[in-house]
C-alpha cells in the first residue's frame, strides 16, 4: 500500500524533473539517478554532516562513491529511492518532515529497539518500516 506519489520521492531526490509516475521513477533508477539525488535524500533524513556521512558511507562506500562521475549505478540508486521513499512516507504519516526526521532516528520497540532509519536501510527492512508507519497513520495498535 503506497499513498506516497512517484512525485513526492522524486522531491526528496531533488530530481528535476520530477518522475511523473511509477515507472518513470522506476526508469530513472534503473538508469541510474544524479549522485546529488542521494545526497538529497541524506540532508532531509539527518541533518549533522558528521551522521550525512556515516549514512552516505553505509550506503555507498567512499571509494566506490567517489569514481561515480555523474550517475549512481542501478543497485545504489535503488538504494537512494528507498531512503527518498521511507523518509516521503515518514513526512506524509507525521506531516512533518522534522517529526519524520524524529521518528526515523529515535529506537523502536516493534523494530526490536533499532532506529526505523537503520532497519529501512534494507529492502525487506524498508517493508517493515512503511507497514509500521501505515499503522501508525491509520490508528493501529503499534
Amino acid at each position: 500500500m503506497s499513498l506516497i506519489s512517484a512525485a513526492e520521492i522524486g522531491a526528496v531526490l531533488a530530481l528535476i524533473p520530477p518522475p511523473q509516475s511509477f515507472a518513470d521513477l522506476d526508469e530513472q533508477v534503473a538508469k541510474g539517478l544524479p549522485k546529488g539525488a542521494l545526497r538529497a535524500s541524506i540532508e532531509h533524513v539527518l541533518t549533522t554532516p558528521a551522521e550525512r556521512t556515516q549514512l552516505l558511507h553505509a550506503i555507498i562506500p567512499p571509494a566506490t562513491y567517489k569514481r561515480r562521475k555523474e550517475r549512481l549505478s542501478a543497485e545504489e540508486s535503488g538504494r537512494a529511492e528507498r531512503l527518498a521513499r521511507i523518509f516521503a512516507t515518514a513526512a506524509h504519516v507525521w506531516n512533518s518532515e522534522d517529526d519524520a526526521r524524529a521518528f526515523l532516528n529515535t529506537p523502536h520497540a516493534r523494530l526490536e529497539g533499532q532506529t526505523p532509519l537503520a532497519v529501512s536501510l534494507s529492502e525487506i527492512g524498508c517493508r517493515r518500516v512503511e507497514a509500521l508507519l501505515w499503522q501508525i497513520f491509520y490508528g493501529l495498535p503499534v
